[in-house]
C-alpha cells in the first residue's frame, strides 16, 4: 500500500473515531406529550428535547387543521418557549386515540397532496420543527375509525411523499423531523416495518395502557418486564421494544413511552394484593398529581413493588381498590433500560399530568450520560 494510501486510511480511521465519540456524546431524547388547555402551558424548557403538541386533526378531505377548542396563541407561547432553549423542538402531532379520517387521506394521491400541504402549511403558519403522525392505527377499527386493508401500503406511501416534501422544505438549511406514534404486536400489523423507519427520525412506542377496562384482569398498565403473576403472553416494555427491533427498526428510533398517570380497577378480587385479578368495576385514569395528593401515603392505601415487572402498584384492602402507574423509582429503572440497550429515548404522556417530580427524574436520569442515535 501505497504512503498517500496509508494516510487515507488513518485520516479515514481517525475521522471515524470522532464521530463515534461526538455521538456518544449526545443525549438520549426526553419527548413530550403536550395538551391544550384553559392556558398555555409552562414548561421547564431546558429539561426538554421535543415538545409534541397534541392534537390536530384530520378532516375527511385529508387535509390537517386545528380543532376550535385549541388556542392558536398556546401553539406560538409553546414555540416562544425556545427562548429558554434553543435547541427545543416543537412538533405538531395529528391524530390521537379515536381521530379518524387516516384510511382516507392516505388512500389517493390528491388525499396525500392535500394531507401533506395543509401539514407544511401548519409548520410555516407557527414555525414548527416538524410533524408526528398518531394513527391508532392502520388496518385496525378498534377506535371506531375508518380503515382498510390497504391502510399498510397506504401509509407507507404517505409517509415516504410527506419526508420528501419535507425535506424539499428544509432545502438543506434545516430538518424537519418526521414521527410516529406505534404500539406492538397486533397494533402494528399495519405499519410496513422497517421500511416507514427509513422515512422517520423515530417511533414513539405507546409502552403504556397494556392493563384497562377492556383486559380480563387487573395488572400492571405499563410494566418494563413480565411479573411472577402475570400470563405468558403479557404485554411488556421490554416486549414491544423486542418486537420493533426484531422487525428491524434501529434501536436509535426507538423511544420508549411512559405514563404520567394511573389507571384504576375496582371491586378487586383480594390474592396477591388485587394484582391479576377480576375486577368488577373500572375507575378510569387518574393523574400523578392527584395520585401524591391523595393516594400515597394515604389511610387504608398500601403501595407495592413488583421485582420482576419493576414497577409499584397502589393498593386498598378495606375498599379493594388497585392503581396501577409509573412512579419515579420506576422511571428511573426504565430510562436505565433505555440508556442500556442504546435506544433514542423516552417519550412521556402527558406534560399537565406531572407534579414535576416524573420529568425531573427522568431528565436526571437520561442526560446525566448517554448517547444520541443517529
Amino acid at each position: 500500500m501505497s504512503a498517500p494510501h496509508r494516510r487515507l486510511r488513518a485520516l479515514l480511521a481517525t475521522a471515524l473515531l470522532v464521530f463515534a465519540a461526538a455521538a456518544q456524546a449526545q443525549p438520549f431524547r426526553l419527548i413530550g406529550y403536550v395538551t391544550d388547555g384553559p392556558t398555555p402551558p409552562r414548561l421547564p424548557a431546558a429539561q426538554l428535547d421535543v415538545v409534541n403538541f397534541a392534537f390536530a386533526k384530520v378532516a375527511p378531505d385529508g387535509s390537517i387543521y386545528l380543532p376550535d377548542q385549541v388556542d392558536p396563541a398556546h401553539v406560538h407561547a409553546l414555540v416562544a418557549h425556545r427562548a429558554d432553549n434553543p435547541a427545543l423542538k416543537i412538533v405538531l402531532s395529528i391524530g390521537g386515540w379515536g381521530a379518524g379520517n387516516f384510511s382516507e387521506a392516505a388512500a389517493s394521491e390528491a388525499a396525500r397532496t392535500r394531507f401533506i400541504d395543509s401539514g407544511v402549511a401548519l409548520l410555516r403558519r407557527f414555525d414548527l420543527d416538524g410533524l408526528d403522525i398518531d394513527w391508532e392505527y392502520p388496518t385496525l377499527g378498534d377506535a371506531d375509525i375508518s380503515h382498510s386493508p390497504d391502510d399498510r401500503r397506504n401509509f407507507t406511501v404517505l409517509l415516504e411523499a410527506l419526508r420528501a416534501r419535507l425535506d424539499r422544505e428544509g432545502d438543506g438549511r434545516r430538518h424537519y423531523l418526521l414521527t410516529i406514534a406505534a404500539a406492538e404486536g397486533r397494533f402494528a400489523e399495519g405499519l410496513e416495518l422497517p421500511r416507514i423507519a427509513r422515512s422517520l427520525d423515530w417511533i414513539n412506542l405507546m409502552t403504556y395502557d397494556f392493563h384497562g377496562s377492556l383486559t380480563p384482569t387487573t395488572g400492571h398498565q405499563s410494566g418494563l418486564a413480565r411479573s411472577a403473576l402475570a400470563p405468558a403472553d403479557e404485554r411488556t416494555t421490554e416486549g414491544a421494544v423486542r418486537y420493533f427491533l426484531e422487525a428491524g427498526v434501529p434501536a436509535g428510533k426507538i423511544n420508549v413511552g411512559v405514563p404520567f398517570y394511573g389507571r384504576r380497577f375496582g371491586d378487586v378480587e383480594p390474592a396477591d394484593a388485587g394484582l391479576y385479578q377480576a375486577f368488577a368495576s373500572e375507575g378510569g385514569f387518574i393523574d400523578w398529581s392527584e395520585i401524591v395528593r391523595s393516594r400515597l401515603g394515604a389511610p387504608g392505601w398500601e403501595r407495592h413493588w413488583d421485582a420482576q415487572a419493576q414497577v409499584p402498584w397502589l393498593w386498598n384492602p378495606a375498599t379493594r381498590q388497585l392503581i396501577t402507574y409509573d412512579d419515579p423509582q420506576s422511571l428511573a429503572i426504565k430510562a436505565g433500560y433505555v440508556k442500556r440497550n442504546k435506544l433514542g429515548g423516552i417519550m412521556y404522556w402527558e406534560h399537565r399530568l406531572d407534579d414535576g417530580q416524573l420529568l425531573d427524574v427522568l431528565h436526571k436520569a437520561l442526560h446525566d450520560t448517554g448517547h444520541q442515535s443517529p
